[in-house]
């Protein structure tokens, strides 16, 4: 059952704890919304233009990836690290190409594995950390809430098109369970 109060965590501190209680919430709701997909489904891409389900999942898990690297290693992306989320990162048509043919399964597992690590490096944070303060290349100040706001952020605007996806799907099977 979905608990719709933010509150403190246990084994972390007051702010971290509200945070994670949304972090959890918001990934807890994705979930639900992807539970009973099929393979095909999550490989549907309705236009030329359009992300699969399955692409989207990666991308949130990427973005995961990397605002750990920022936060908690304060640098950027290395070489290799570019090479294994790029494409999940920047989606558009090398993921139409090649993020396909997995099983919700293979989705929900690379989701879990960086949500476990945000959730260790995290609980050896303190809430003074969530407002240090650094700056992008071009100058732009960000603090680590923002970028954790941003985690949250970013997976709800890309449930908002999975749940586009799942109402265009051929077998309109999503408008049937409705």
């Amino acid at each position: 059952m979905i608990d719709y109060r933010i509150r403190t965590k246990d084994n972390f501190t007051d702010r971290i704890g509200e945070l994670v209680t949304m972090l959890e919430h918001t990934r807890e709701i994705t979930l639900n919304e992807i539970s009973s997909l099929r393979q095909d489904e999550l490989d549907y891409i309705g236009n030329d233009t359009s992300n699969s389900i399955g692409a989207l999942l990666l991308h949130i898990a990427s973005i995961e990836f990397v605002h750990q690297i920022i936060a908690f290693e304060n640098r950027d992306l290395g070489e290799h690290e570019q090479l294994k989320c790029g494409t999940a990162l920047e989606l558009g048509d090398k993921a139409r190409a090649s993020i396909k043919d997995q099983s919700l399964d293979y989705y929900l597992k690379e989701l879990n594995l960086v949500r476990e690590n945000t959730l260790i490096q995290l609980k050896s944070k303190t809430d003074s950390w969530l407002y240090e303060e650094n700056h992008w290349e071009n100058g732009v100040p960000y603090n680590n809430y923002y970028l954790w706001f941003h985690v949250m952020e970013d997976e709800i605007n890309h449930r908002g098109q999975i749940r586009t996806i799942k109402k265009t799907f051929p077998t309109n099977d999503y408008l049937k369970l409705k």
